[in-house]
């Protein structure tokens, strides 16, 4: 996963980016990520299952030409080896921006942690924390970042 080199590389759109085409500032990708996750709780509304709300933001980010990847497999590492244990990233954004979908109670610390260590095995530089189990989904979206 890459990051942009300079705040005006990229403005729209998608996975078929050119030379004269760029791909989104991270910015940008995450506010298109924020606004499709709204559409789908508006949508749906909370109380269903965290599966159904990954499902169906996938098909929104897809229908904007977003390049979306689904439960992307990450190897687990420990003292330089990788393990069979693996862990599992919700969704991945134009391979930068990794996603994960919560439908709980509350937004635990460990929900964080968790982002954080996608966030470094990825080596992707930006996270978004979305639970839809809230009557309004801006506070349910947590940005994390290295």
């Amino acid at each position: 996963m890459s990051v942009p080199e300079s705040p005006d590389e990229g403005r729209r759109s998608g996975s078929a980016t050119t030379a004269e085409e760029p791909a989104l500032t991270l910015n940008a990708l995450s506010r298109d990520v924020i606004g499709a996750a709204i559409e789908v709780h508006r949508e749906l509304g909370p109380g269903l299952l965290e599966r159904v709300y990954v499902e169906c933001l996938a098909e929104a980010l897809e229908d904007t030409g977003l390049s979306v990847a689904r439960e992307v497999t990450i190897p687990a590492r420990f003292r330089v080896r990788e393990l069979e244990a693996s862990y599992r990233i919700d969704l991945s954004i134009d391979e930068r921006l990794v996603v994960e979908v919560k439908a709980a109670e509350d937004l635990h610390p460990v929900f964080k942690s968790q982002v954080l260590t996608y966030l470094e095995m990825a080596n992707a530089p930006l996270g978004l924390l979305i639970n839809f189990n809230v009557p309004q989904l801006v506070d349910g979206v947590e940005r994390v970042a290295l």
